[in-house]
């Protein structure tokens, strides 16, 4: 009989606080202490307009070029490191010169002796001595030797194999000692990684805004990656694909990054981030202080209470929301800025009830019953 009673009286007293909760005025808690909660002020900020979700993007080099000899011969010295930053017209690779530089001297003495001759021929026509076609033929050989000597300069400076723009080597393919045939041997490749591209697929959705948006301004990009040591990459979007691909229903952007610190490597993944425009002093508040109802979404703002001074009241006000951004939620209509809205506390919450305002929201203890003997 004594635990029938004391259970009756626990219902009766739980009750009576939700009873209490929910009307105009009322506290919850003990004594006069409203429903403890957390809260935030509504900001009027200036908001980027972003793609959401973050699209993944994949780094390639700006420009990329696999190194061949244009002549044949043995590779006789490499003049970098493996993997080394080198520099537009840096000195790579010296096949062998001495086949070429023996070439060009013989040409060079047959060319001097021919151009004697023409000179020769030459005074001899005038003095009518000798026939136009003997003349002809003369300058012929010597103009033939002049070309022959002009490409035997242009392969010996073929020898000197360099660097065609900035960038990062890779691993050699062939080393000091080897015969290189020409063209079929690769020697490295170089990639141009200042600046580099990231290249980037979103929904075909976004295609006319982005569109009408890069007629207007320049699009800003950013990337972020794990266990990144620098502050994100800025960019710009540069690329725009001319189709959309059927199978995703995506359409291709490259950005291009300056890159000057190198945080960007080829073939690396990233997380980008396209801005397309700026919302100016849009009014913002903690996404957790939205929440949905059956016909709207709304927010509790903290009110003054006027039958206890000492307490706070909430208000149910309807909102329209707009685009999220940082846990932030931007609110269209609704609310002002500078006005305190209910971070944490929501489901003990209706319109009217007395709040108190906390640093943090302990968890209720919980209530032990002990049965009667």
């Amino acid at each position: 009989m004594k635990k029938s009673i004391f259970i009756l009286m626990a219902l009766a007293v739980a009750a009576g606080m939700l009873t209490g909760g929910c009307s105009p005025g009322a506290t919850s808690g003990t004594g006069n202490a409203g429903v403890p909660i957390l809260v935030a002020s509504s900001v009027a900020t200036n908001v980027p307009v972003q793609i959401q979700p973050s699209p993944v993007g994949h780094v390639t080099p700006y420009s990329t070029v696999t190194v061949h000899s244009q002549i044949g011969g043995i590779l006789e010295q490499v003049h970098f490191q493996e993997g080394s930053e080198v520099k537009s017209n840096a000195l790579l690779f010296t096949i062998d010169p001495r086949p070429m530089q023996a070439t060009l001297a013989r040409d060079q003495a047959l060319l001097e002796n021919a151009t004697a001759q023409f000179n020769r021929d030459q005074k001899l026509l005038a003095a009518k001595i000798e026939s136009p076609d003997q003349f002809d033929a003369s300058q012929a050989g010597r103009d033939t030797l002049a070309a022959t000597v002009q490409s035997d300069e242009l392969n010996l400076s073929f020898t000197e194999i360099r660097a065609p723009f900035d960038g990062v080597t890779s691993g050699l393919q062939s080393y000091a000692g080897n015969v290189v045939k020409a063209p079929d041997d690769t020697l490295l490749t170089i990639n141009q990684i200042h600046p580099i591209y990231v290249a980037f697929a979103v929904p075909e959705q976004y295609l006319p805004e982005i569109q009408a948006e890069m007629r207007q301004h320049v699009l800003k990009v950013e990337t972020t990656f794990p266990n990144m040591q620098v502050p994100p990459p800025q960019g710009e979007l540069t690329f725009i694909n001319n189709s959309v691909d059927e199978a995703t229903g995506t359409i291709l952007l490259k950005a291009t990054f300056p890159n000057e610190s190198g945080a960007l490597w080829p073939g690396q993944f990233v997380n980008v981030t396209l801005t397309l425009s700026e919302l100016t002093n849009a009014i913002v508040v903690p996404s957790q202080a939205v929440q949905t109802g059956q016909t709207n979404q709304f927010v509790y703002v903290v009110k003054p209470n006027p039958t206890n001074a000492a307490l706070q009241m909430v208000e149910q006000r309807p909102v329209t929301t707009g685009i999220n951004y940082q846990d932030k939620t931007v609110i269209e209509t609704g609310l002002q800025a500078g006005e305190t809205v209910v971070t944490d506390g929501q489901l003990r919450l209706a319109p009217g009830v007395a709040v108190s305002v906390r640093s943090s929201i302990q968890p209720a203890a919980p209530v032990s019953v002990t049965n009667a003997p």
